[in-house]
């Protein structure tokens, strides 16, 4: 597997607005995604991957987490797994399709309503990208995840790893002070858990 500590950046220049493939900038000095399918009200997901094995229910839930290097940042990124979303495509499948294909492992979306979460914003100050986050469950005992093996493109360099669920706030700490950025989703998650923790409202 390639290491996202080997990524840097080569070099920058300024994008003319015709020449833009990825977004379309206005005069009032906000983005617009240019990816979003028709019909669809996101552009993509984000993936919460609870790593469990049925046959040890005493062992800690750990959370699937990425290391990918990312140029807007020039840094590698603690994320969830992630994707743009296909045409015609349910945030559902969407999000099985990505973790398959950046981690190798098969999830089943949490049933009971809190599989897929509302529509959120990543930064509504600036951009109109949005994105569901679907929180699936990983089997560890099922054959299909005992080796899993990433489908990445060209393009890609992915580490997966993983962090137990109840110490991704102090995880997140550990990464910033070795010079890692820090998703927001990832710590919106951490965020939340140690918020839960703190003030014993499970």
């Amino acid at each position: 597997m390639v290491s996202s500590s080997k990524s840097k950046l080569l070099k920058t220049e300024p994008l003319e607005h015709k020449d833009a493939r990825w977004a379309a900038l206005r005069t009032w000095e906000s983005s617009e995604r240019l990816t979003r399918p028709q019909g669809s009200d996101i552009d993509g997901v984000g993936v919460v991957a609870i790593l469990q094995d049925p046959s040890k229910p005493d062992e800690t839930p750990r959370v699937l987490l990425q290391k990918q290097w990312r140029p807007p940042v020039n840094a590698t990124v603690i994320e969830v797994p992630a994707g743009l979303i296909d045409p015609k495509e349910s945030p559902e499948t969407c999000a099985i399709r990505e973790l398959k294909e950046e981690t190798g492992y098969v999830g089943e979306v949490i049933e009971g309503g809190f599989g897929v979460s509302p529509v959120m914003f990543n930064d509504p100050g600036f951009c109109n990208t949005n994105l569901r986050m679907i929180h699936l469950t990983v089997d560890l005992s099922k054959p299909a995840n005992q080796n899993p093996q990433p489908e990445l493109e060209e393009n890609e360099f992915i580490e997966t790893f993983s962090v137990p669920l109840k110490d991704l706030w102090v995880e997140c700490r550990k990464f910033e002070k070795e010079g890692y950025a820090i998703d927001a989703r990832v710590g919106t998650l951490a965020e939340g858990v140690e918020l839960a923790k703190r003030w014993k409202i499970v």
